[in-house]
């Protein structure tokens, strides 16, 4: 396995630093939530602590990987808490994020002390790397789950021995790598399989893992997926194009809560023909837009063309300002002009 481009000074900052702050982006994932308490439960091997924030909440089936010792703090909830957090910090930690914009309105408490040292640990293409100290950026690996993996066995304390590391760090890394990779159905690398397999070896239940994130949801989530499906998927563009439309009526009749469309936007994908979907949900302030794709077909171009977004190939997604009621129309002619000028 690769060697980490500065792996040591990450290293080395986490060492000189007593006031530790780990911060994941927007609508929380499994990788999000997954890295941020894995390298919790890794400093305070260390024999240090870190407090950890996300600028809102995350799906309930992610619950599992919340430290019981150091929740997960939310800021929009706990505003006047983390921002006082983020002031004492002397060292802040980004996670699973291509840039502050990912992280709303928390970026201004982030970027306010010039002097507090900021690092960003992501996987995503084109990051912005002005605002950061240190930057370990690797896009051919599955997630920043499994980029933290080999951060970490880089380490003067595991030092590539996977048993050295606790089997807490393990699981929650297991679970970003897991849930980036739709169950290791996409986004895979050469060494994704033989990470996840010195996990396995570490302890890792895999098996209740997977139970505990994909094997939790409520009724209501599961007839809202038959609905979606059967009512409101549209296929376009000569068939290779499929999207769905969730707006706040349908959240409010199907009792949605966060993270219960987590998926949806794969499940077009399983049809054959159909190469790039979207899955297209009215939020307060715009509409979020999901996109995944197959093969050589590009949705990061798509979302970064289109969508006010950006991402993997494969794994795209992006924000649309405009109404609920506007978005087919406008959906349906940017996929006739993407394609147009493929």
């Amino acid at each position: 396995m690769k060697t980490c481009k500065n792996a040591e000074q990450l290293w080395s900052l986490v060492e000189s630093s007593s006031r530790i702050v780990l911060v994941g982006h927007t609508n929380p994932d499994g990788d999000a939530i997954g890295s941020l308490s894995a390298m919790y439960y890794f400093i305070r091997q260390t024999g240090k602590s870190a407090s950890l924030m996300v600028p809102n909440s995350f799906p309930d089936f992610l619950s599992c990987l919340n430290p019981a010792e150091e929740p997960v703090l939310i800021y929009r909830n706990d505003t006047d808490v983390c921002e006082k957090l983020i002031a004492d910090a002397d060292l802040i930690i980004c996670m699973d994020m291509s840039g502050p914009k990912r992280i709303d309105e928390m970026s201004d408490a982030i970027l306010k002390n010039s002097l507090t040292k900021r690092i960003l640990i992501d996987h995503h293409l084109n990051p912005d790397v002005d605002p950061f100290d240190t930057v370990i950026s690797d896009t051919e690996v599955s997630s920043t789950c499994e980029l933290l993996l080999s951060l970490i066995l880089e380490s003067p304390v595991i030092d590539g021995d996977i048993s050295r590391l606790s089997l807490e760090c393990a699981t929650s890394i297991a679970a970003g790598m897991l849930t980036d990779t739709n169950n290791f159905s996409n986004s895979i690398f050469p060494a994704t399989l033989e990470r996840m397999s010195l996990l396995l070896r570490r302890g890792v239940d895999r098996d209740c893992l997977y139970n505990e994130i994909f094997c939790s949801y409520s009724a209501s989530r599961m007839k809202l997926m038959g609905y979606l499906l059967s009512e409101k998927m549209k296929i376009i563009q000569d068939g290779c194009v499929a999207f769905m439309i969730l707006d706040k009526s349908e959240k409010e009749k199907y009792s949605f809560r966060t993270g219960d469309s987590e998926g949806f936007v794969n499940l077009p994908l399983r049809i054959k023909g159909i190469k790039m979907s979207a899955l297209l949900t009215e939020d307060d302030e715009f509409v979020k837009v999901s996109l995944r794709s197959k093969g050589d077909l590009d949705v990061n171009r798509f979302a970064r063309e289109y969508c006010n977004g950006g991402g993997h190939r494969n794994a795209s997604g992006g924000r649309l300002y405009m109404n609920i009621s506007e978005t087919a129309a406008y959906f349906t002619e940017s996929v006739y002009d993407y394609f147009k000028k493929a």
